[in-house]
């Protein structure tokens, strides 16, 4: 059987925006690559009429529902007694959970005496499976009752995220003998459209295996998804489209399952045993996190500077101030020197500079905002790009970077730059 879900987010503070329903997106995210499609997000606030009405519509639509938030102590947590109410079933006090939850503050929350409504949190429906809550005190659970499967998770998004994976991922991998198995292929250098425009064709021909772009910054990532009854013979049905896909879309393509571009480059350097230092201005330092946000990044990374200002270009990277005064310091020779700096002033193999406008205002160069250019350096070969990066200034930080960590993709396995 193949299942649909609909995911009802509760509590006022999503509707009022004063808190991002990132919930919604991680339960999505789990369902896609568990095949079950999501054809509606719900959000309702605090109020239980509202909620079973949400859940009655829920009910005539779905074949799971997964609910997220209003579990808490406190008295306008009352999704588990509207959403029982709703499904006829009685609430049941489970002393063991009552245990877990004077654990929970005898060891963790040492300074504080236990409230005595947080004992309503171990009250649950009947003939429910319940899901331990490894961080809160908020269990989540599980039933099934009139043809649908209802889960119940806690709102702090740690929680919901460390429940998903330990309980609610086995809980519905259970209720279906197909696997599904699924490729993620990143790609940088082209658009959505014009990647959907060379595979479209391909897409529409489809039913088992799927595939569908989505659009990331200056990014786009396909999945390709195959439903079967076992892993390998769900390879067998991508293997043919995987390689079609990447026949047509080149060197493009980054990596299949490898996360993120910072990942990619991260392992190039870390199998060739080279080291990195950057040099940054209109990235803001963007480039040095994300590349030691990935574990394992001190092996290879040297460190950085970020010189946001034209003097501190002079003097702590050391570039002459005569080129600033003839190219500017949004310049390709600009650029090249801050590489050419980070590299030896690190004593790293490769060096990277970043120089550019992110806006929204231009500056004396008459180079319009989203100008940036992106150097690699090293001790026999020097490159420079300079995309023009359309949008905000966050969109310019987060290209520009990506650019940067592209060029030393293809430097690290010989493509064009």
């Amino acid at each position: 059987m193949r299942y649909t879900a609909e995911i009802i987010g509760v509590g006022t503070e999503l509707l009022l925006g004063s808190t991002a329903n990132t919930d919604a997106q991680d339960v999505s995210q789990l369902l896609s690559e568990l095949g079950i499609n999501v054809y509606f997000h719900t959000v309702v606030g605090d109020n239980p009429h509202r909620l079973k009405e949400a859940v009655e519509i829920a009910k005539s639509r779905a074949d799971i529902i997964i609910t997220t938030g209003g579990l808490g102590p406190t008295y306008d947590d009352l999704t588990k007694q509207t959403i029982a109410e709703a499904f006829g079933k009685k609430l049941v006090f489970n002393e063991a959970l009552a245990d877990q939850i004077r654990e929970f503050f005898k060891t963790r929350r040492t300074h504080i005496k236990m409230p005595e409504n947080n004992f309503r949190q171990a009250e649950l429906p009947e003939d429910c499976v319940i899901f331990n809550n490894g961080i809160g005190t908020a269990p989540g659970c599980a039933f099934f009752a009139e043809g649908k499967h209802v889960l119940m998770l806690p709102g702090p998004p740690r929680e919901c995220r460390a429940m998903l994976k330990s309980c609610v991922q086995p809980y519905l991998r259970g209720l279906s003998d197909e696997k599904i198995h699924s490729h993620n292929i990143h790609i940088f250098g082209m658009g959505e459209s014009m990647v959907e425009d060379k595979l479209r064709e391909l897409m529409q021909d489809l039913s088992n295996p799927t595939l569908a772009p989505y659009a990331k910054d200056g990014e786009v990532m396909l999945r390709l998804t195959a439903r079967a009854s076992s892993d390998d013979e769900a390879q067998a049905l991508m293997q043919p489209i995987l390689t079609k896909v990447c026949d047509t879309l080149g060197d493009i393509i980054y990596g299949i399952d490898t996360g993120s571009l910072e990942k990619t480059v991260l392992n190039l350097l870390l199998e060739q045993n080279a080291t990195i230092a950057a040099a940054e201005s209109c990235t803001g330092g963007l480039f040095s996190k994300r590349l030691t946000d990935v574990p394992g990044s001190s092996e290879v990374f040297l460190g950085s500077v970020i010189a946001y200002s034209t003097q501190s270009k002079i003097s702590i990277l050391g570039v002459s101030p005569e080129l600033i005064a003839e190219k500017h310091a949004v310049s390709r020779e600009v650029a090249l020197a801050m590489a050419d700096s980070a590299r030896l002033k690190f004593g790293a193999d490769i060096g990277v500079g970043i120089t550019g406008i992110a806006g929204p205002q231009s500056d004396s160069s008459g180079h319009k905002p989203g100008t940036v250019f992106v150097a690699v350096s090293t001790d026999n070969k020097s490159f420079c790009k300079s995309p023009y990066i359309f949008y905000d200034r966050d969109r310019v930080r987060i290209v520009g970077a990506s650019h940067a960590f592209d060029m030393l993709r293809r430097l690290l396995t010989g493509l064009p730059i």
